[in-house]
């Protein structure tokens, strides 16, 4: 069905843009809306500064450092709300120090404005100290409370008006000028306060998430004599030819002596991960199939050890779904694994969802007496990590082969750690579920408020 706007030549004048998206009807019924509430402003109109990140010349990312203290914000760790914090990236002091312009503060808005467009976060001190990438713009302001704007920019109104606003066809992007002008909702402080509180409980919810799923991990190492473990970084070592023909590999690497110190540490029952569970492998459906509406398909950068992160996830159409879903729809109790890109991503499916999951994830259903968020926690630990390592390493591009991974060793801890453990589990992402719903309310408070000034 065609769609079509019908606009005056002042509206042309007054964006600066000509092009026919920007015009689309759902646009314009969203800034008709917004501009009946007579309390908008245009971003550029609330006293603050916007900070561009540093160009790519001014850090390389080879210079990435581990478990580092200073951290480096990329553009993929911008998402809905709040900033992602399960695969972070560190600079060394020196380049911090001198890239010193771009430090983070405490209630910056980082918006993404390169690749993934329109997902805006708060920065908290849990970040700091930071830098942000080139990625990202700041905004810094004391004139607007940051956690009902964050409210604000995830809802309907503010994600539309920054998808809106994206420039270019192959490449696209949002520049300080286009923030400028994007409306903005600014309802009495008492309003603004009331969604606040909202978002502060949200983020407080979530960092219990996080404690639980941290005392699970402490749980697991501890009862596995690992909790301390530092693998010996050898220069040298010798490998049999024997064992190079059983791997059939001839990379040092994969013989590196600190893989199979690990393992040495177990004093318990190991099986092989083809022992517990069955296999089964997700689709590609191509990028020509993605569009605007449609049921999600899952990839690798939406799955988290947490949970899945369905905001930034691709859309395919009715009839490719249903085409798939028999095979490629994840089940309640099922553990996605990721073995493409960040190969090694376990999680245990919570919810059910109308929707597909990618080629690089894999399917994982119990059939042995094993509780399913303990061995998501085990593949997510570092003992599911290095024999990843291991497989993988050497690689360009990395692959974590549907062969290893069911050679992956799996210690097997009594029925009853599994279950302290998978209790620790559930309770985090209860916690997750529960900040989830509150985020959804705030939105939904901030569309309210608008649709009745609109009244």
């Amino acid at each position: 069905m065609i769609t079509y706007s019908i606009i005056q030549k002042s509206q042309l004048e007054c964006a600066h843009r000509l092009d026919a998206e920007f015009f689309q009807p759902e646009y314009l019924e969203l800034e008709k809306r917004l501009t009946k509430t007579n309390r908008y402003k245009k971003w550029g109109d609330i006293e603050g500064e916007f900070i561009t990140g540093p160009f790519g010349s001014e850090f390389k990312v080879e210079n990435y450092v581990t478990d580092g203290k200073f951290r480096y914000v990329r553009g993929k760790d911008v998402k809905s709300f709040f900033l992602m914090d399960d695969d972070n990236v560190y600079i060394p002091q020196e380049d911090f120090n001198r890239l010193k312009k771009f430090y983070l503060e405490k209630g910056d808005i980082l918006v993404s404005v390169v690749g993934t467009l329109g997902n805006s976060a708060i920065v908290d001190t849990s970040t700091l100290p930071a830098i942000f990438s080139c990625k990202s713009t700041v905004f810094r302001s004391k004139k607007i409370n940051p956690y009902y704007f964050i409210a604000y920019l995830n809802s309907r109104y503010g994600r539309g008006f920054l998808e809106r606003n994206a420039r270019g066809a192959v490449q696209t992007g949002l520049n300080i000028d286009d923030l400028r002008l994007l409306p903005l909702f600014i309802p009495p402080d008492e309003k603004q306060e009331m969604i606040s509180s909202i978002i502060i409980e949200v983020k407080k919810g979530l960092d219990h998430s996080k404690l639980y799923y941290s005392q699970a991990e402490n749980l697991l190492l501890e009862e596995l004599g690992l909790k301390n473990f530092k693998p010996q970084e050898d220069l040298a070592w010798v490998v049999n030819l024997s064992e190079v023909q059983k791997a059939k590999r001839i990379d040092a690497e994969f013989f590196q002596p600190k893989y199979e110190e690990i393992i040495s540490k177990f004093k318990t029952q190991m099986l092989k991960l083809e022992d517990l569970v069955l296999i089964k492998k997700g689709i590609e459906v191509g990028s020509e199939q993605y569009q605007e509406v449609g049921r999600p398909f899952i990839r690798v950068s939406n799955l988290t050890k947490l949970g899945i992160v369905a905001a930034d996830a691709k859309l395919i159409n009715d009839k490719l779904y249903q085409r798939f879903k028999n095979d490629y729809e994840p089940k309640i109790g099922e553990i996605l694994l990721t073995k493409d890109a960040s190969p090694g991503i376990a999680y245990v499916f919570k919810e059910a969802m109308e929707g597909i999951i990618a080629g690089g994830i894999l399917r994982l259903k119990i059939k042995a007496k094993i509780e399913a968020e303990y061995l998501a926690l085990v593949l997510n630990s570092t003992i599911g990590q290095m024999q990843m390592e291991r497989d993988t390493g050497g690689s360009v591009i990395i692959h974590w082969r549907p062969e290893q991974i069911k050679n992956c060793l799996i210690p097997i801890l009594p029925k009853s750690i599994q279950q302290k453990i998978a209790a620790l589990i559930r309770k985090s992402h209860t916690a997750r579920k529960k900040s989830k719903e509150l985020l959804e309310q705030a939105k939904q408070k901030v569309e309210q408020l608008i649709e009745q000034g609109a009244q």
